[in-house]
């Protein structure tokens, strides 16, 4: 029989999860069978339960549920307390566990273009979930500097408050929007403030080398930016990819190579 997967969302009709794996599956000669689930808003602890129940192996959690996973979990990763929040289930000897898998997806997406992570100093736009869980995969593949931007400052710093402590091998700092200045070796946009079409403008003054967008499929003013300046870019569908992979290996303990399916 099969090993059961799903990922459990509200939407879920756009998740491209089930045709990640089912790639991961064929390379790697795993037999499985991968699912969407959409959950009613209130009813996420239930489907995971009956999920579980029925001898499911493991579950991927997007949108809106990654905090009421975490806060499901009785056995958690050190990248999911840090992030608090967890997008990767999966049961052991009747113990659900959490992890985290967004940031290393990240780090290996960006490891994937050849961009070097060693000593870098980098910029990350936003001060939300998606900066929080990937701030220390970034500091352990090798960033010496992280700036948090946030329109509001307050809740920047408040995530530098949080972090600083995972990541003491790193200077964390935070800044407003409107002080955006530096060089940096990577930029990150981890708002959704260009697929809004609320453009985020990046100053003459703030220099970078490369530039990465968390989201993907879809016009970016950040990105038209960087290309303006001639600056090497990149949307998220590696990250989407690298997350999948860390998950697939996770459950299966077969990792299949990210650039195979970029």
């Amino acid at each position: 029989m099969s090993k059961q997967f799903a990922v459990i969302g509200n939407p879920i009709e756009h998740s491209r999860s089930p045709e990640l794996h089912h790639r991961f599956a064929e390379k790697t000669g795993i037999d499985l069978e991968y699912k969407k689930r959409l959950a009613p808003l209130d009813g996420f602890e239930n489907n995971v339960n009956e999920f579980f129940s029925q001898n499911g192996i493991g579950m991927n959690v997007t949108v809106p549920f990654k905090e009421q996973a975490f806060a499901l979990c009785q056995q958690l990763t050190e990248r999911a307390k840090i992030a608090k929040a967890v997008n990767t289930l999966w049961m052991k000897n009747g113990v659900l566990h959490g992890d985290n898998t967004d940031g290393q997806g990240l780090v290996d997406a960006i490891r994937a273009l050849d961009w070097d992570l060693t000593n870098s100093q980098i910029l990350i736009i936003g001060a939300g979930g998606a900066t929080r869980g990937v701030i220390y995969p970034l500091v352990k593949a090798g960033a010496k500097k992280v700036v948090i931007a946030n329109r509001t400052l307050a809740r920047a710093e408040q995530l530098v408050s949080d972090l600083k402590n995972a990541v003491p091998e790193a200077e964390l700092s935070a800044c407003g929007l409107d002080k955006l200045e530096g060089q940096f070796d990577l930029i990150i946009n981890a708002t959704s403030a260009s697929l809004s079409g609320d453009a985020l403008i990046l100053p003459e003054n703030l220099k970078f080398n490369h530039a990465y967008e968390m989201a993907y499929g879809k016009p970016s003013s950040f990105l038209d930016q960087a290309r303006a300046r001639q600056i090497p870019i990149s949307e998220g569908y590696g990250m989407l990819v690298g997350q999948a992979i860390e998950a697939f290996y996770i459950w299966n303990s077969v990792r299949p190579n990210l650039k195979d399916f970029l």
